[in-house]
């Protein structure tokens, strides 16, 4: 790897020449992060979305993969939260990554498609059976009913599926696992990159950045990179 005059570490700065396919970088980037014992969350990144009047919103996800071919990164929400309103309204999305013990981010941008029923069953079924049952108790970003308590709410999922727990700040019972099926309301997201910036901190604010932009979504174009003023 060649040396920038950037003031910071050759081992750190990102490759020269760039390389072709930039979510190579931002998948082995993740992965150094997720090696990291001692940070919460690793695989946790900022995405915002754009209601039907054009007003931003911003919220952090938990990201489950960077897919370097296609091209895209997934993620699992509620459909009928906030966020999945707004991407029926605008299927459009950003996302950012922020790694500041290993001074690096990355920032996508791209259209965005629910994935497919039998892969957002196979995931929802890999959860603990509470996150399951959780997902039943919550209609995300709806208001909680006059008189009742988040608590009430998943005892009374619990209740449906037959789990002897009552709620939040009781013992958990011993359950190693308990069918509780996905939602209808509840799947994955793809967001396809159609931009992605590499960003990786210097000394006295002189980054190296870069970005590659590509005509189409996932699937389709090659990548374009170019190396940005900081």
């Amino acid at each position: 790897m060649k040396a920038r005059n950037t003031g910071i570490p050759a081992a750190q700065c990102l490759p020269d020449p760039l390389p072709s396919n930039p979510l190579v970088i931002a998948e082995q980037w993740l992965a150094e992060a997720q090696s990291d014992a001692d940070v919460p969350n690793p695989n946790a990144m900022v995405l915002a979305t754009v209601d039907s009047a054009g007003q931003p919103s911003a919220r952090v996800v938990l990201c489950k993969s960077i897919l370097p071919d296609p091209g895209a990164i997934t993620f699992f929400t509620n459909y009928q939260s906030r966020k999945g309103q707004e991407l029926v309204a605008n299927p459009r999305a950003a996302a950012v990554f922020h790694w500041d013990h290993r001074h690096r981010q990355v920032r996508i941008e791209g259209s965005v498609q629910r994935l497919d029923s039998a892969e957002s069953e196979a995931y929802f079924r890999t959860r603990h059976w509470l996150s399951r049952l959780g997902a039943w108790a919550s209609m995300q970003s709806a208001p909680l009913p006059r008189g009742r308590t988040v608590a009430q709410l998943v005892t009374e999922a619990a209740q449906r599926f037959g789990v002897p727990y009552a709620g939040p700040g009781t013992p958990e019972p011993a359950i190693v696992d308990v069918d509780i099926p996905k939602p209808p309301y509840w799947g994955g997201y793809s967001l396809q990159a159609v931009s992605v910036e590499l960003w990786v901190e210097g000394a006295f604010r002189i980054h190296d950045r870069a970005r590659w932009t590509r005509p189409a979504a996932a699937g389709s174009g090659e990548w374009s990179g170019q190396r940005l003023q900081p």
